[in-house]
């Protein structure tokens, strides 16, 4: 029996790193921007759109994303969630490079695409927004209507008594636990990953001291977010098939869909014979299955769609 545990975990670890590492490349035609622009427009102009983001959204409030260009996939894997559960010394590892990463993360605003949205569901232009990210830029951009598909940094959790606790608090036991160690590291935000937590050499992170839950003061504590690996929670999938129920369509912006969390949204609107838009930089895993897609830098894409309508659109560098 604890051998078929240990084997199930070890399938999933390896199932997770495949998720981790695949590929997107291309997998259909580029589409001419204004046929793109146009057909997405008439969405918005529809209303009750879903929107689904991803890390492309928030590169311009400074945090990089997975796959891009200068994706943070090219320096650092994210670890799975089976390491972070049964591997004490990854858990240590990552909260001491999480407390040096959170100074860059809890310092993010939102930019001109989070507003814009926040704007587009105040006028029903959308039904709500289901986001990948975990920083919490929707929310504080105004939008209402948000369910953090991944979770959210913000909330921390106890493995073992389930408690929960803000970050913000936990930062400060942290500062307390650990004085002088922040003034130690000279940080450089470029290489702040989307997870929150920046690469440290094994000299940092062994001096780093963890402290334990508030309540049974355990040191098994996690962020609120799904690794890879884990599973997106049931009670969210409920609400997010209600939220799939009430939408029209679905505008995918700033995601390559590598992960299937996401891709299923595409999947399920293409099922139910709803128009699909695709907004990005580079190739998506969905290209092929989409009705619409526009290969172009995010900000400016929005900002046409913002525009009087008059069709002129940029074309892709």
């Amino acid at each position: 029996m604890l051998h078929e545990g240990r084997l199930g975990i070890q399938m999933a670890h390896r199932a997770a790193i495949r998720s981790i590492e695949r590929v997107v490349g291309e997998n259909a035609p580029l589409q001419d921007a204004a046929i793109a622009a146009a057909g997405i427009r008439r969405m918005l102009e529809a209303g009750s759109v879903l929107v689904l983001t991803g890390a492309g959204v928030s590169t311009d409030s400074g945090i990089p994303d997975y796959r891009g260009p200068k994706g943070s996939l090219l320096r650092h894997r994210p670890m799975t969630y089976q390491e972070f559960l049964h591997e004490p010394s990854v858990r240590h590892r990552y909260w001491a490079r999480s407390f040096v990463g959170w100074r860059h993360m809890a310092q993010a605003a939102p930019n001109s695409i989070h507003r814009s949205l926040a704007q587009w569901e105040a006028t029903g232009k959308i039904s709500g927004i289901v986001t990948q990210n975990v920083d919490g830029l929707h929310v504080a951009a105004g939008s209402l209507n948000v369910i953090p598909l991944h979770g959210d940094l913000q909330q921390i959790s106890c493995l073992n008594c389930g408690a929960l606790e803000n970050r913000e608090n936990l930062d400060v036991r942290l500062h307390e636990a650990n004085p002088g160690y922040l003034e130690r590291i000279d940080l450089d935000p470029s290489l702040v990953n989307p997870d929150g937590d920046v690469t440290l050499d094994e000299a940092h992170v062994a001096e780093f001291h963890m402290i334990g839950c508030l309540v049974c003061g355990s040191k098994k504590l996690k962020p609120n977010v799904v690794y890879f690996g884990e599973n997106v929670p049931p009670e969210r999938k409920v609400r997010l098939k209600e939220l799939e129920a009430q939408s029209a369509s679905l505008l995918v912006i700033g995601s390559s869909l590598a992960v299937m969390s996401g891709y299923k949204l595409l999947l399920d609107a293409r099922s139910s014979g709803k128009p699909v838009g695709l907004i990005n930089g580079g190739p998506t895993r969905g290209d092929s299955k989409a009705d619409y897609r526009w290969r172009s830098n995010i900000a400016e894409a929005i900002a046409v769609l913002e525009s009087s309508g008059d069709g002129a659109v940029r074309r892709p560098m």
